[in-house]
C-alpha cells in the first residue's frame, strides 16, 4: 500500500525561492511603510532608516567621514542612506529564504531588525522619550506577520489537490495577498509623509512669517573693488542655495520659530536665560559680512562660503547672563552649544567674548535662515572652523570647561580647539582645461578669518613667485578674491597659489590631512596651453 506525499512537505523548487525572497523584499518594504506612518505621530528622527543612519555617522571612521564628505559632497547622507536601503533589501531576501524553510524564523528574523532600529532611535542624543522606538517596533510587528502570512499561503495544505496545484494554488494566493498589502503599504507610506508634511508646515509658515528687523548696526557697504569681474571666480557673496551644507543631520529639522526657545546655563553663568526668537528680535540687531569654512575642506575644496548674516552679538547675552572670560578670572573656558538634533560644538569662551562679531544669527543674506543652514537660529564665530564654532538649530547653550566635557567631534579624533588656517584656492582656470595661448586670468579666493590676508602670490611650474592683484577688502572676517594676469605659452603647466595673512604668516608649503584640525598645503591645478 502506498501513500502520496502531503502536499506540505514538498521539496521547494525554485519559484518557491524566487517567491520567498519576494516576500522577505514585501515584509521589508510593508515594515518601512508602517513606521513611516508611525512616524508622522512620533517625529521625522525617529523613523528606522534615519535612526540607523544617524548611529552609522556616530560610529563610523572619521577617515570615513572624510571620504564620504570628498566623494559625495552634499549628497552623502542621500548615499548612505541608500546603502542602508541596499544591505536591508539584501538582508530581506535571505530572510524570506529562511522563512521559507522555518517561518518562525523568518518572522524573528524581520522582528530582530525593528529591535535594532528601535534601540538606534533611542539611542541617538536628541531622543527624549522611548515612543522613539515605536516606528520601527511597529513595522517589524507588520513585516513579520505578513512574511509568516505570505509564507504561510505559498506552502498551505490542499489534501484534495495534486501537488502541482497545489502549488500553483498556494502561488497565487501568495500573490494576492502580496500584491493586496503592496498597495496598501504604498498608501499608508504615502499617508504618512503627508502628515508629516503638514507637521512639518507650521515651521515652514513661521519661516515665512518671519520680518527681519533693519539692523542697529548694519554691516559697512562692500566697498568698491571688492568683487572682480573675472569669469570662472567665486562670487564675492555665496547665494544661500549653493552655500556648503556639512552636517550629520540625515532630516533636517524644521522647527517652529514660535514655539523655539534658548536657553543659557552653567559654570559663572549668575542669571540663566531663556529666550525667545521675539526676546532676540528685539535686542540690538547687528548686520556681519562673515566667510564660513568647515573642517573637512581639502586644500582647495569646495566647503566654504561668504554670506551677510544678521542677528545679535553673543558676547552681550554672555555678559548679560554674569559670564566672564577667562582672561577676566571667568571659571568657565568652553561655551557648549546644542543642537535640536542632539549635536554639540564646544567653543573657547575667550574667543567669542575678545570682541570678534561672535553671532547668533537668524538672517542669511537678506533672508530668515534657510531650514539647511540652521533656521531659526545658528551660531557663529570669526576666525574658527565650523566644527568649533557654526552651531545649526541652537537651542541651548552651555557654559562649563574643556577638561569637562568633550564635544561631539571630540572623542572622534578631531581637535578641541581649531582656528582657521590661512588658505587660497584657484577658481579659474579649472584643471585640465585648456585655455588658448595668450592672457590668462588666474583667478579665486583667499581666507584667514580674523585675520585677513595681505598677500596672494601666484607661481607658474618652478618659477619665481609673483604678486597677484588684490580685491579690496571687505573686513577680516570676510575671504578676499585675488587676479593674476598671466602670458601663457602653449605647453602643459603647473599653476600653484599662496597667501600671506594680515598677521604676516605665508601660508604653509606642508601637506597636511583635514584631520585634527584642518587641512593645509598650497593649491596647484594643472592646465594644457594650446
Amino acid at each position: 500500500m502506498t501513500t502520496s506525499p502531503s502536499p506540505s512537505s514538498r521539496e521547494p523548487t525554485r519559484t518557491d525561492r524566487l517567491l520567498a525572497a519576494l516576500g522577505g523584499l514585501l515584509a521589508a518594504y510593508v515594515s518601512l511603510a508602517v513606521a513611516e506612518l508611525v512616524t508622522a505621530a512620533v517625529r521625522p528622527e525617529a523613523g528606522p532608516v534615519t535612526a540607523v543612519g544617524g548611529a552609522v555617522v556616530d560610529v563610523a571612521p572619521a577617515a570615513v567621514k572624510n571620504w564620504a564628505i570628498r566623494t559625495f559632497g552634499a549628497s552623502d547622507k542621500i548615499v548612505l542612506e541608500l546603502g542602508i536601503l541596499v544591505v536591508l533589501a539584501v538582508l530581506a531576501v535571505g530572510i524570506g529564504r529562511l522563512a521559507l524553510r522555518h517561518r518562525p524564523s523568518g518572522a524573528a528574523g524581520v522582528l530582530a531588525f525593528g529591535v535594532v532600529g528601535a534601540l538606534a532611535a533611542i539611542s541617538r542624543p536628541d531622543s527624549g522619550s522611548a515612543e522613539d522606538a515605536l516606528p520601527s517596533l511597529a513595522g517589524a510587528v507588520a513585516g513579520a506577520v505578513l512574511l509568516y502570512v505570505l509564507i504561510g499561503r505559498l506552502l498551505a495544505p490542499r489534501p484534495s489537490a495534486e501537488p502541482h496545484q497545489a502549488a500553483g494554488a498556494g502561488r497565487r494566493s501568495f500573490l494576492l495577498v502580496a500584491a493586496s498589502t503592496a498597495v496598501a503599504a504604498t498608501a499608508a507610506a504615502a499617508l504618512g509623509r503627508a502628515l508629516g508634511g503638514t507637521r512639518a508646515q507650521d515651521a515652514v509658515a513661521s519661516r515665512g512669517a518671519l520680518r527681519l528687523p533693519r539692523p542697529a548696526s548694519p554691516a559697512p557697504a562692500v566697498p568698491p573693488g571688492a568683487r572682480l569681474r573675472i569669469a570662472g571666480i567665486s562670487p564675492f557673496f555665496t547665494p544661500n542655495k549653493d552655500f556648503y551644507r556639512v552636517d550629520t543631520a540625515l532630516v533636517v529639522p524644521r522647527i517652529d520659530a514660535d514655539g523655539w526657545r534658548l536657553r543659557v546655563h552653567g559654570q559663572g553663568v549668575t542669571g540663566e536665560l531663556n529666550l525667545s526668537l521675539a526676546d532676540l528680535l528685539a535686542r540690538e540687531v547687528v548686520e556681519r559680512d562673515l566667510t564660513l569654512a568647515c573642517v573637512s575642506n581639502e586644500v582647495g575644496g569646495p566647503y566654504v562660503g561668504n554670506a551677510r548674516w544678521l542677528g545679535v552679538r553673543l558676547a552681550d547675552l554672555l555678559r548679560e547672563a554674569g559670564v566672564r572670560p577667562p582672561s577676566a578670572g571667568g571659571p568657565a573656558d568652553q561655551l557648549v552649544a546644542r543642537s535640536v538634533d542632539g549635536m554639540t560644538i564646544g567653543t573657547p569662551v575667550e574667543e567669542v567674548m575678545d570682541g570678534r562679531d561672535a553671532l547668533l544669527a537668524f538672517g542669511m543674506n537678506g533672508e530668515p535662515l534657510p531650514f539647511d543652514h540652521g533656521f531659526p537660529v545658528r551660531m557663529l564665530v570669526p576666525g574658527l572652523y565650523g566644527y568649533v564654532s557654526a552651531c545649526k538649530w541652537i537651542e541651548d547653550i552651555e557654559l562649563t570647561t574643556f577638561d569637562a566635557y568633550d564635544a561631539y567631534w571630540v572623542p572622534r579624533g578631531w581637535a578641541a580647539r581649531a582656528p582657521v588656517k590661512t588658505q587660497s584656492r584657484i577658481d579659474t582656470p579649472r584643471p585640465d582645461t585648456r585655455p588658448k595661448a595668450g592672457t590668462v586670468m588666474i583667478a579665486g579666493v583667499a581666507w584667514a578669518q580674523h585675520r585677513g590676508i595681505a598677500r596672494v602670490e601666484v607661481r607658474i611650474d618652478d618659477g619665481p613667485w609673483r604678486d597677484a592683484r588684490l580685491a579690496a577688502e571687505d573686513s577680516r572676517d570676510t575671504w578676499r578674491q585675488w587676479v593674476y594676469a598671466w602670458q601663457a605659452v602653449p605647453g602643459r603647466h603647473s599653476l600653484t597659489v599662496r597667501a600671506t595673512d594680515g598677521a604676516g604668516a605665508v601660508q604653509t608649503e606642508r601637506r597636511t590631512d583635514t584631520m585634527p584640525d584642518g587641512a593645509s598645503g598650497w593649491h596647484s591645478v594643472v592646465v594644457t596651453v594650446e
